[in-house]
This record gives structure tokens, C-alpha cells and sequence, in this order.
């Protein structure tokens, strides 16, 4: 497997980098369709800059670099942004075959992962009979699930391997390319003003960066629904009625679709968030009235466990996003969403069986401060 986020040269980057380096610290909103927006404007730059050029010469292969993209969206929705401090990559991953790391050195330089060639995988039939049955024995081990109660000074702990693919020039040629399958860990606090993030896809450093706020513009932004703290989540609605139509309020005129947003919405609840019991078993119960949810049969996470997977096509994008549960337990494993559809224009680089992004869950704990793990918990 490979994956992750690329990186810009030092030398490279302007004001605008520097914005995304103090906001862009989390889980996006709507991460997939922000990914495939992020993507494209690279795709139409890089497109755009070849044909303008004027005779320059190339790049060697050894000095490669993903040229910085053009901000597809205002600054203000970065806040809970993964994967792109640089400013330069769309969140992706593929299993090809049965999978293991293939790190690759083109272009790679001091600090930033492993690169190769996109990863593809093979498109899962889907189908939409059996989804009412699935969603209601997901929300069912949702419901037997033990979801501890975050308190005051504690934090949620969450630990997962992503990977992703992006848009890479070398000379005059455009492709795109992976980074190496990494460990990403998040700490944040019940009331979401505090947190710690280690991710080397968003900092060279071991040792992490902060989350916490205020931010370095003096800013607490408030926890909403596609920012969410666990003590915002704690006053959610159950009622899985009530729950959806608050969902497609906030979320109204975001994405492609309002069914597809409302989908990706609780789907990026899934991955770094510890929703109390009752509102994770609420939330697939809501899915369950999205029009277009669909099941497929056999999806692998970003470690290459098999399972089974709630999805939603984009009508829009082609691409398809899919949360993957372990068939037998049902405990949610990870997500990714997949290119299923053949794009013409600018899009076309992005073949069917490219996967835009993959997560799998490792650990997901409460624990009593930052940089703390569940091993080290007393």
C-alpha cells in the first residue's frame, strides 16, 4: 500500500501556505468532495501552465515537485482541514493486489514520505438491497457498543492509517502519484479547545503540532456539526428524524448534492470522533433514509482488512465514498472513497479504480492528557 501528502519546497511557499499551515490542522469538511475540488484546480494550473509555457526547460526527475494548486474555497472552512498544511495534495489511496507498502524516491525529499506510482483498486459491484438490513445491524453494535463518557480535562485519543494520492509535474508531463500508508494520531479535548495532532503528512516534525485554540489570530471558533467537540456531540438529537434534518440544514448548499453532503457529513463523524453510544447508533439510522445508499460487498480499509461497506455515489464527481464495517462484528474499520465512474476533460486523469483517500481505524480511547496513549493510560 502507499500513500499520504506531499510537500512543497521551503522555498515554495507564500502567504497563502502560511495560512493553511495555522488552519489546515484537522479532519476536512466534507473531506472527499474537497479532496476532488483540490484535486481538479491542480489538474486545471498544472494543464494550464503547459500550455502557456514558453519553451522552459525541463525539471530534472531528482528536483520534482507537486506545484501548489489554487485554492478551490474561502480560508474560512480550513479549520478542520487534514493532509494539507502544504497546500498541495487531494487525500487518496488504492490497493493493488493484495496490498503492502511500496514506497518509491522520486521526487522525495528530507523529511517527506516515500512517493509511487497511484495505487488503484478493483471497483466493488454495489447494490442497493440489503442496505435497510445492514444499517440496522451496524446501528444495533453501535448501540451495544462501550462508548466511555469524555470529562472534563480528558481527551479523545484516536489513532488510524491514512493514505492518499495526488497531482505531481515532472517537466511537462502530469500524473498522479501516492505517498507511503502512514500512522496519523489526534488528541482532543471534551469541550474541542485543546488537541494535539502527529501526522507526517502535515508536519515534518515527531513530535506533532498543537490544536488548540485559541489559534495564532486570537480565534475560538465555536464547535458545529462538521466540526464538532464531543461535548457538542454529547447535546446532539437521537431521534434519527430530527438528527438528518439538522444535518441537512447546516449542511445546506455545501457539496455536490444535499444528499451526497449529508452522506459525507456523518461519514467524517465516523472517523475521529467518539460519539456517545446513542448518537453513533442514531447516525446510521439516519443514513439509512439517505436516497442512493448503497452496499458493497467486499471493501478494504487502508491496512487491507476486508469488509463490507455503506457507500454513496456522486453523481457529480463519479467518485464514491465508502464507510467499511467488519462483516461479522459490524464495528466500523475505515473509509475511503473511490473514482468508479470514467471522467472526460481536465478529470479524465483520474481513472476509475483510483481511490482518493483511505483510513483505517486503529485505536480510538478517552485518556487523561495530550500525547497520552491508551497503553499509557493508569
Amino acid at each position: 500500500m502507499n500513500a499520504n501528502t506531499s510537500r512543497q519546497h521551503p522555498a515554495e511557499r507564500d502567504d497563502s501556505a502560511e495560512l493553511l499551515s495555522r488552519t489546515a490542522r484537522d479532519l476536512p469538511v466534507g473531506r472527499h468532495e474537497f479532496h476532488r475540488e483540490r484535486l481538479m484546480a491542480q489538474i486545471h494550473d498544472m494543464q494550464r501552465e503547459e500550455r502557456t509555457a514558453t519553451g522552459a526547460p525541463a525539471v530534472p526527475e531528482a528536483d520534482a515537485e507537486v506545484r501548489r494548486f489554487r485554492l478551490p474555497r474561502p480560508a474560512i472552512v480550513l479549520p478542520a482541514m487534514a493532509a494539507a498544511v502544504a497546500g498541495i495534495v487531494v487525500a487518496g489511496f488504492a490497493v493493488s493486489g493484495g496490498g503492502g507498502a511500496r514506497g518509491g524516491g522520486d521526487g522525495a525529499r528530507d523529511g517527506a514520505l516515500a512517493t509511487g506510482p497511484a495505487l488503484t483498486t478493483q471497483v466493488g459491484a454495489a447494490s442497493a438491497e440489503g442496505v435497510p438490513r445492514l444499517l440496522d445491524q451496524i446501528s444495533l453494535a453501535a448501540a451495544d457498543a462501550t462508548h466511555p463518557t469524555v470529562k472534563p480535562g480528558q481527551y479523545v485519543y484516536v489513532e488510524s492509517r491514512t493514505a492518499d494520492t495526488f497531482v505531481k509535474t515532472v517537466g511537462d508531463r502530469t500524473s498522479l502519484a501516492s505517498h507511503q500508508l502512514h500512522r496519523r494520531q489526534v488528541w482532543r479535548s471534551a469541550d474541542g479547545t485543546k488537541g494535539w495532532l502527529i501526522d507526517p503528512a502535515v508536519n515534518d516534525s515527531p513530535e506533532g503540532e498543537t490544536l488548540s485554540l485559541p489559534d495564532e489570530q486570537g480565534n475560538t471558533p465555536k464547535a458545529y456539526l462538521n466540526a464538532p467537540s464531543y461535548d457538542y456531540l454529547a447535546e446532539l438529537t437521537t431521534d434519527p428524524d430530527e438528527l438528518l434534518a439538522k444535518i441537512y440544514k447546516e449542511t445546506e448548499g455545501m457539496g455536490n448534492s444535499p444528499d451526497q453532503q449529508a452522506f459525507t457529513t456523518i461519514g467524517d463523524l465516523l472517523g475521529e470522533s467518539y460519539p456517545p453510544a446513542e448518537l453513533y447508533s442514531a447516525l446510521f439510522k439516519a443514513a439509512e433514509k439517505i436516497p442512493g445508499v448503497v452496499v458493497v460487498n467486499d471493501a478494504v480499509d487502508a491496512v487491507g482488512r476486508h469488509g463490507v461497506a455503506v457507500a454513496r455515489l456522486d453523481e457529480t464527481s463519479g467518485q464514491r465514498e465508502e464507510w467499511i464495517f467488519d462483516k461479522k462484528t459490524h464495528v466500523f474499520l475505515g473509509d475511503r472513497s473511490v473514482q468508479v465512474r470514467k471522467a472526460t476533460g481536465e478529470a479524465a486523469l483520474i481513472k476509475p479504480g483510483t481511490v482518493l483517500y483511505t483510513s483505517a481505524v486503529i485505536n480510538r480511547a478517552v485518556v487523561d492528557g495530550v500525547k497520552q496513549t491508551p497503553s499509557q493510560a493508569g
